[in-house]
């Protein structure tokens, strides 16, 4: 059947599982949105906001990926990518506003504030072209690009110009270092202790983002010890291939 056969008869009838498969595509835009007003609140420094929509957009991150394998959405809807669609919003809410709020926030100065919003989103683009950023076990392969996590941390931690430029330059070097990075849901290995302190990670940021990110010494260090946790697990389950390997026999 010819193109124009195709266009007089009409499109075809819409199915269930494509309509509910589509609507998950739409869930996953949302995030877009999101994105959208976190961007606006951060033009406008009221960063508890953007935070709190950058938030709302990790937690669709966060639970599309499972509504779409259930729906079997690749299959019902094979034209469409999803995983496409994710890395867009990703690339935005994981790298663009953060680095973004990094340099409108301007508390390393101007010079090093534009350096490491330059630094993040170059070194976060290259990281997304690279198709093979996930090992067998389910780890990604160099720093994993999550920008949000890390400026929130130094917004609330503020540990000064000179040591967050450094963290900025050290991740980002990570970024294209092959050591393994922890993800706290689908590595199968330590799992609920990873999921632990991913979780009390999440507890303390909400806590902060209800004191407005004018949070106490103990709030800071519990951020620091279980940030660092989670960003050094994974190279230390990588030298170390048999630790938590019991939990999964």
């Amino acid at each position: 059947m010819s193109k124009l056969e195709q266009f007089v008869k009409g499109p075809k009838k819409v199915t269930v599982p494509q309509a509910r498969a589509f609507s998950v595509h739409l869930f996953t835009a949302s995030g877009s949105f999101l994105a959208f007003l976190s961007l606006v609140a951060a033009s406008e420094e009221r960063w508890t906001a953007m935070f709190l929509w950058l938030g709302l957009a990790l937690l669709v991150d966060g639970i599309d990926g499972p509504i779409a394998r259930k729906l079997q959405v690749k299959e019902v809807l094979p034209t469409w990518s999803g995983e496409l669609l994710d890395n867009i919003i990703d690339y935005v809410t994981y790298v663009l506003i953060p680095a973004f709020a990094l340099y409108q926030r301007g508390f390393m100065g101007e010079g090093l504030s534009f350096l490491s919003a330059a630094i993040i989103v170059v070194s976060s683009a290259i990281y997304y072209a690279d198709t093979g950023m996930k090992t067998k076990e389910n780890f990604f392969k160099g720093f994993p690009v999550v920008w949000n996590m890390v400026v929130f941390t130094l917004f609330v931690i503020e540990p000064g110009e000179y040591v967050s430029f450094a963290v900025v330059v050290f991740s980002a070097i990570f970024t294209f270092i092959p050591m393994s990075f922890l993800h706290p849901v689908r590595v199968v290995r330590l799992r609920n202790l990873n999921l632990t302190v991913f979780l009390v990670w999440c507890a303390i940021s909400v806590l902060a983002l209800l004191q407005n990110m004018n949070s106490p010494e103990w709030v800071k260090i519990a951020m620091a010890v279980t940030g660092l946790y989670l960003f050094f697990i994974g190279g230390v389950m990588q030298v170390f291939p048999n630790l938590g390997r019991k939990e999964t026999a």
